[in-house]
């Protein structure tokens, strides 16, 4: 009867000490694969939100009707700057909301925006403005606390009720209008969007900045804030 060599200690834990090895390998691996699966759910997702609010943006209704004449210009509000003082945005804005006035598109302006940058009320300086290149005092309402778009178009549609107003010519900039169509669909009046020429040339890379914040804010409306900041006119 043949005897078998004794196996050393060493020998016996080779084995489990490989099986332990290819497991943690395969651990791992699985790991790796799970990672890379989420990072790349995660861009999808990404790309999947950005091209939503992209083509949002870009199919936004500008109008819902086809008149030409209205009860009110609303003027959007912009922050000022730290002295209280029209930015160039904010100028460029009362200025066309000054020229659809004087060209008989509507007998008020209604300026809306609340401090919400710095001290200074977006809505009372705009005001000031457009009493400054001669519009009357009495043509003029302000709206002094809405701190968004939204607000924007919802406390001035408020108060345009409380006058008995219907339709709205809204003013902005180009790069707002957007979204702001996207806003203005849901209110309970007629309206058009009017965009405010700059008053200079703007840089490309400016106007690349502010479509990429735009896009942004778009996603943020469309999967937040509409749903949540709800606002009865």
């Amino acid at each position: 009867m043949a005897v078998r060599p004794p196996t050393s200690t060493n020998a016996r834990r080779r084995i489990p000490a490989r099986r332990v090895a290819h497991r943690a390998t395969a651990v791992r691996r699985a790991g790796m694969r799970w990672r890379t699966r989420c990072a790349l759910g995660a861009v999808l997702l990404c790309l999947g939100l950005w091209m939503w609010g992209y083509l949002a943006r870009r199919l936004a209704p500008q109008e819902n009707t086809d008149q030409t004449h209205f009860d009110a210009i609303i003027v959007l509000g912009d922050p000022a700057d730290a002295d209280g003082n029209p930015t160039p945005t904010e100028q460029a804005r009362v200025t066309e909301a000054v020229r659809e006035y004087e060209r008989g598109v509507a007998p008020h302006l209604i300026f809306t925006g609340a401090a919400v940058k710095n001290q200074y009320v977006e809505a009372q300086v705009m005001a000031r403005t457009a009493a400054g290149q001669g519009i009357p005092r009495s043509a003029i309402l302000v709206e002094p606390e809405a701190r968004d778009t939204i607000q924007n178009a919802c406390y001035s549609v408020r108060m345009m009720k409380a006058h008995g107003w219907g339709s709205a010519e809204v003013v902005s900039s180009k790069w707002h209008v957007e979204r702001a169509g996207l806003i203005f669909s849901r209110m309970p009046i007629a309206w058009r969007m009017r965009v405010a020429p700059p008053l200079e040339p703007q840089a490309g890379w400016y106007e690349d900045a502010v479509a990429l914040k735009e896009t942004l804010k778009t996603v943020r409306y469309l999967v937040w804030a509409r749903p949540m900041e709800r606002c009865e006119p």
